[in-house]
Parts: structure tokens; sequence; C-alpha cells
């Protein structure tokens, strides 16, 4: 469902519950449906099935009779229902900062601001408040399904494995090689002297092309390969069209690898990838940090907590004591305080935002002014940063998002049948 569709749907309903007031004031509401200690009222119902024939007509689609529809719609209504009940026996509850936050995204995706998004719903005929407490309901749903499913879902290794194996097995029809290959031949029959010899040799022009030396011209000079004078090139190729030898030894390279000495019944042979096209790669920034933490108390202000750590990081400064044994004496953060304060190395997506912001300016090896986060004032040192090949984590990681949500929906469907099995349901007759 696109975003406008959705914001129609809500408001349809928060315009049904609209309604339910108002005809509380005229005519009692009678009730539908009895679902444990709570009801489904009639004017409930009505909205439902106008919601549904709502978003048929803005899709174009056909719907059966009123009659089946009302099963449905009291189908739904019912489910609802019996989740919430649950939602608020857990005490699950949206805070208004969260929905702000959920409404000024819907009024984003929706290329609305929320002044524009609070008139259209009152253009459909909706209050706002009653659309407020709509995505509130719907929020609430989507909490309670996802702590009630999470742990019904279980993805092994093994699972993760082969379904990443079976994708890097279809996007591996689609990747290509420019190789460029150097041969060092040997004579049919060559004795065991002569292997060592041609051994000797592919090792020395490994050596030299690891140290710099130009590929094309060394494969000139040097190759005794039939592409030998276009200075080695064999053009772009499919993995599945490469000489086997070359296929098993080439996958999973990247651009600018040397790949040798590969022996075959010729020669030794050399490879180097010379470029890749679409092959998807991944790679990431991780950065090696240490810091001390202290967190204010009744015993320790929030401002001799700042204080105390400016005269830490004076003492660290000025060679009078480590930064190690500081963070092992004053720092409030368990996990890292024996390791003298190491966080070891991490993307800094996983900090709190103060503390990822301070560590993607802070240069290597100078220690920040004192600084606060959610979990009080730091201070923190950049040890160094790198880049890393993340590319078979993504792979294995979307893998694993790929199977969640294939068995979240199963599993779902099953809890949802479930809790509608053992709820006491009754339908009211007029």
């Amino acid at each position: 469902m696109n975003k406008m569709l959705k914001i129609v749907s809500i408001a349809w309903l928060a315009i049904a519950s609209s309604v339910v007031s108002v005809q509380a004031n005229e005519v009692l509401d009678r009730v539908a449906v009895i679902v444990n200690d709570g009801v489904i009222l009639q004017s409930e119902v009505n909205a439902m099935l106008a919601q549904i024939k709502r978003n048929a007509a803005e899709q174009e689609m056909s719907l059966p009779g009123d009659k089946v529809l009302r099963v449905q719609a009291i189908d739904r209504l019912v489910l609802q229902e019996v989740q919430l009940q649950i939602a608020r026996r857990a005490g699950i509850e949206v805070s208004d900062a969260q929905l702000e936050q959920t409404i000024q995204g819907i009024a984003q995706e929706s290329n609305m601001t929320a002044d524009q998004l609070r008139n259209e719903i009152e253009r459909l005929g909706s209050t706002w408040s009653s659309y407020r407490e709509s995505i509130r309901k719907e929020m609430m749903l989507g909490e309670v399904q996802r702590s009630a499913v999470r742990e019904r879902v279980y993805i092994s290794p093994q699972e993760i494995q082969n379904l990443s194996q079976l994708l890097e097995e279809v996007n591996e029809k689609e990747v290509e090689y420019r190789l460029s290959h150097i041969l060092v031949g040997l004579r049919d029959g060559s004795n065991g002297d002569e292997v060592q010899d041609a051994r000797e040799r592919v090792e020395q022009l490994l050596e030299l092309l690891r140290d710099g030396a130009d590929f094309a011209s060394t494969a000139v000079s040097s190759s005794s390969g039939s592409r030998a004078l276009e200075g080695g090139d064999m053009g772009w190729m499919n993995i599945n069209a490469m000489p086997t030898l070359f296929a098993e030894a080439v996958r999973d390279k990247r651009q600018g690898d040397l790949i040798g000495p590969i022996k075959s019944g010729v020669g030794f042979h050399i490879l180097k990838v010379t470029d890749t096209r679409g092959l998807e790669t991944v790679e990431v920034e991780e950065t090696k940090a240490r810091h001390i933490l202290l967190q204010p108390s009744v015993i320790l202000s929030d401002k001799r907590a700042k204080e105390k750590l400016a005269e830490i990081r004076q003492q660290i400064i000025a060679g009078e004591a480590s930064f190690e044994d500081m963070a092992r004496e004053h720092s409030s953060d368990p996990g890292s305080a024996s390791q003298g304060g190491d966080l070891g190395w991490s993307q800094t997506d996983v900090y709190d935002p103060a503390f990822k912001q301070v560590i993607d300016n802070a240069e290597v090896g100078v220690i920040s002014e004192p600084f606060k986060s959610q979990f009080g004032w730091h201070i923190v040192e950049v040890l160094d940063r790198r880049t890393q090949d993340a590319t078979e984590r993504s792979k294995k990681n979307r893998a694993y998002q790929l199977l969640f949500r294939r068995k979240y929906q199963e599993e779902l469907e099953n809890w949802q049948q479930e809790i509608r099995d053992q709820a006491y349901i009754e339908q009211v007759t007029k």
C-alpha cells in the first residue's frame, strides 16, 4: 500500500472513531461483537466496510457482496481487538514523541509537511486528534506483533550459509571479470629440474609484480601465453566461461588482485583481475577507540563529573598517568574499563549519536575534551581507522533478512490464528 493510500485508509478509520462519539450523543451505538472483555461496535464494522470499498475503488478492484465483506471486516476487527488487548496487558504504550516522529515520517514520505498532512486529513473529513490516535493504535499493533513473533523465529547458521551461497551463485551469472594472464610454459615431458626452474621464474615474476612492475609489460617480455603481445589481456568473461582452473582461483577476487602461481599441464599461470563489472562489493569504515565514562549520580553531580574528567584528561596529557590506568580506576563503563577503556574496532553507527559525532570528527591520537551523551560524560581517543571488506558479511546479512522476513510472516499468521482461537468471541444479533 502506497503512503497516500495509507493516509486515506487511516483517515477513514479516524472518521469512524469520530462517528462513534457523534452517534453516542444521537443514537446509542450497537455492540456488534464481544471479544473477551472488549467490544466491537456496529459503527466500527460500518467504517471498516467503507474503508475496504474506498481502498478497492482507489485500486480499481472488484469486490464481493456486502454479506461476504461484512464477515471479512468483522474478522479483521476481532483480530485487531485481540492484539490490542494483549498490548495493553503487556503495558505497551506509544509516547507522544514517538507518535510525532512517525507522523513526520508519513508526511515526508508523502512529500508533505506535517501541516499539509493535517490539512489533507481534515479535507477527507476526519479530525486531527482522531487520525493521531489511529496512528497510535497501528503503532501499538506493530509493537505487540514484533514482541510476540520475534522470539518465535529461529534461523540456523546453515540456513544463512545455504541462502547466501544460492544468492552468490545467482549473482555470479551477472558478474564479469577482465583478466590479464602470464604463462611460464613447460614443454611436454619436462623433468623435475625444468619444473623447478619454471616454478622459481614464476615466483620471481610474482615478486616483481607485487613490487609494482607493470603487468602488461611483464607479460610481453616474459609470458609464453597466446595473449602475451596484447599484454596478457584476456578480455571480459563470465566466470562460467573461464577455464575451470581459473574460475576456481578468480572466485571472490577483487579488482587489482594478483592470483598465482597456478599450475597446469602447460606450465605456471599468473592472473591479474584488471577490472570487474556487476560484482557487488561492500566496504565499511571502522574505528578503534577508547574512552573513559563518568556517570553523574547522587554522589557525583553532573558538573563535578565534567570537571573530574577534565582533570583526568590533563593528567594523561601531562604524562602523569596512563589512559589505561585512569580508565580502569575511574570509568563507569564495565564493558571497557577492565580493558583500559578500549572499545575495539567498530563502525561508529553503533554508538550513541553524541558519541558518534565526536569520534567521527576526532583526530587520531588526540584525547577529546569532556562531552556528554545519554550515558554520562566521556573523554575519548581515536587510536586508528581502517577500511574493511564487508562483502561477505553483507551477503550473510542479506540472506538473514530475507529468511527473517519470510519466517516472520509465517509465524505472525500462526500467532494471530492462535490468539484468535483462544479468544472468546460472540457476535451479537439484533
